[in-house]
């Protein structure tokens, strides 16, 4: 059981599944007097951050 978590894990940090949950743990301890955006600022601000700008070499 133990290893079927451990594959999920990675399965959902390979795919940036877990993206928000990682985000919001770094800003409980990295930033804790702000507050955190919630999932859909976060997704919308990932979005942005994923298209713009050149994404391709050629």
């Amino acid at each position: 059981m133990n290893i079927l978590k451990k594959l999920w894990a990675y399965i959902r940090q390979a795919s940036g599944d877990d993206a928000y949950e990682r985000y919001y743990a770094h800003h409980q301890l990295n930033h804790s007097k702000s507050e955190p955006m919630n999932r859909a600022e976060y997704f919308k601000y990932w979005q942005k951050n994923k298209w713009t700008g050149v994404t391709r070499c050629c």
